[in-house]
């Protein structure tokens, strides 16, 4: 019989240590990021520039918090961009067709979402399908959901209030959109390092059946886990129809793999267990950083996505030569 006490386990200051040193990498490569980009270009080092990187980061932020809880319980999510259409069409069409006031377009979009998150749940869970073919399968149902809400047209024209979401400076910083990044990104933290169902999914992600057998409810951990990553990428989605002051269900076509790719590039391990949010936050910053510096260095697209991609690669291959090393 395999007996742990998820609820007695200690933050110490090796298990602090611990998980510094798992985000140390990272954390070097985006500083050595914004040297080379500070000399390279003189717009790169402003306070100007540096508020634009957050501005630019949020939707990705919000999403990759969500997705380091699946990859921490060893799963994956292929369908928060789409996710991400639905509750962005869900909210326009409430909101300008319907009627409804835009707060209450919200709440059914994050409905939307969270269902589409329970289906995936239920189909790894009960269903026993593969995380990846599951969430493979509502990535092309969102989407087609999506365009079916307006027949693949865009919804334009919001409240002025929602707009200035994302644009108003508040004490001349940051706007609002970027703070609740931020207030999203302390509140996962908190969990993960202060909760006993936080740690429950670094105990599931590290061996599911030790996990059972002490206990954990593992069906119910990781349903609730793709809900959460679902609701943060319909969040994701009202924060990027606020940049955008428009909805379409074309939005979200890619961001799967930048979000996959933050997390990853923070640490977290994509067999489970092991990583954080701080090591997450380090990841949307590198890819933040590394679009805007080559944007500003006038990289091609094309090229920047080649970059991305070595990026990546390297990544995963230094945090698995340190993992063996360990």
């Amino acid at each position: 019989m395999v007996a742990i006490d998820i609820n007695e386990q200690k933050f110490s200051s090796g298990n602090w240590l611990g998980k510094l040193k798992g985000a140390t990498g990272p954390l070097v490569g985006l500083l050595a990021l914004c040297i080379f980009l500070s000399f390279s270009t003189d717009a790169f080092l402003s306070v100007r520039n540096g508020l634009n990187i957050l501005d630019q980061i949020t939707v990705l932020g919000i999403m990759a918090v969500g997705m380091t809880f699946v990859i921490l319980i060893g799963g994956i999510d292929l369908s928060v961009g789409s996710v991400l259409a639905l509750a962005m069409m869900v909210m326009g069409w409430s909101a300008n067709v319907a009627g409804l006031p835009l707060a209450v377009g919200m709440v059914f979009g994050l409905f939307a979402a969270a269902t589409a998150g329970l289906i995936v749940g239920l189909l790894v869970t009960q269903f026993k399908v593969p995380a990846f073919i599951a969430t493979l399968a509502m990535m092309s149902a969102a989407r087609g959901v999506a365009n079916m809400i307006t027949d693949g047209q865009q919804i334009v024209g919001f409240p002025d209030w929602f707009m200035m979401l994302a644009i108003d400076r508040h004490f001349g910083i940051l706007t609002a959109t970027v703070f609740l990044m931020l207030a999203v990104v302390l509140v996962a933290w908190l969990f993960l390092h202060f909760r006993s169902e936080g740690r429950m999914l670094y105990a599931v992600g590290g061996n599911p059946e030790v996990a059972r057998l002490a206990g954990i409810n593992v069906q119910l951990v990781t349903i609730g886990v793709y809900v959460v990553s679902a609701v943060l990428a319909g969040l994701a989605g009202i924060v990027l129809a606020a940049r955008l002051d428009s909805v379409q269900p074309s939005s979200g076509f890619g961001y799967e793999l930048d979000t996959i790719a933050a997390v990853v590039i923070g640490g977290t391990s994509l067999s489970g267990g092991a990583g954080g949010i701080g090591g997450t936050l380090i990841g949307v910053l590198i890819i933040g950083v590394l679009r805007n510096g080559l944007n500003l260095l006038n990289v091609s697209p094309f090229l920047q996505q080649v970059i991305i991609g070595i990026v990546i690669v390297l990544a995963v291959g230094a945090e698995t030569i340190r993992r063996h090393r360990a």
